[in-house]
């Protein structure tokens, strides 16, 4: 998403509107990226467009993966990275044709592809280890943020919601839920509604990131009261 430049003549709401989705961008890398925002470790990936997530560099998860980010100062293209995913992934892949049915071997390939920033194989993964545990909620979400990675907004909405539906009261999804539905569809009462279910159903959220949440949704409504 590009960065936009406010000039002399911006009218007050349409600043309002551009800090919004600006913050919304920063929570969303931090939500969507890690995809673990509330409860998981997983380490964060670098900041991308998640609509143009096959034309970035990503030179900082080919150093996690233990590549050299690149030969001399040239970044590592996602071709690369496709590549280095495929042979790190050579060795589970084997073992998932003995066994096709292993959930936990297809979420392990899954993190490979989403780690390296190929959002549609890392799907595909969490997608068939969903067929074998569908109720797993974490993936579901996990799922949803390669799907909205990708391009598909509709796709990752379907997911949030059939994760909350599984589960009202997991924070993640409804916070991805809330950021999906302001950023892909611009649909703030979506959003809030999202967040403040968040809210009442984790009461013993951690007070910096009930803090976050409630920051988050301020700006969304002083925003929406300015258009």
């Amino acid at each position: 998403m590009a960065d936009e430049n406010v000039t002399t003549g911006t009218s007050s709401s349409e600043w309002q509107a551009k800090q919004v989705y600006a913050l919304a961008v920063v929570c969303l890398l931090i939500g969507l990226a890690v995809g673990y925002l509330f409860r998981g470790s997983r380490s964060p990936m670098p900041s991308v467009n998640p609509m143009q997530a096959s034309s970035a560099p990503a030179a900082s998860a080919a150093q996690g993966m233990g590549g050299q980010g690149g030969m001399g100062n040239q970044p590592v293209t996602l071709d690369q990275m496709k590549q280095m995913a495929d042979k790190k992934a050579e060795p589970l892949l084997a073992k998932l044709k003995d066994d096709p049915k292993n959930a936990d071997l297809l979420i392990q390939i899954a993190n490979i592809y989403f780690s390296t920033h190929q959002f549609t194989e890392a799907a595909s993964y969490f997608s068939k280890s969903l067929d074998v545990k569908p109720k797993n909620v974490t993936i579901r979400t996990q799922l949803a943020s390669c799907l909205y990675y990708s391009g598909d907004v509709d796709g990752a909405l379907q997911q949030l919601e059939r994760a909350t539906t599984d589960d009202p009261k997991d924070a993640n999804s409804l916070f991805n839920l809330g950021m999906v539905r302001l950023q892909g569809k611009k649909d703030t009462k979506g959003a809030l509604a999202a967040w403040g279910q968040l809210l009442r159903t984790n009461p013993q959220l951690e007070p910096a990131k009930k803090a976050q949440v409630e920051k988050l949704m301020a700006t969304v409504r002083q925003a929406a009261s300015t258009n």
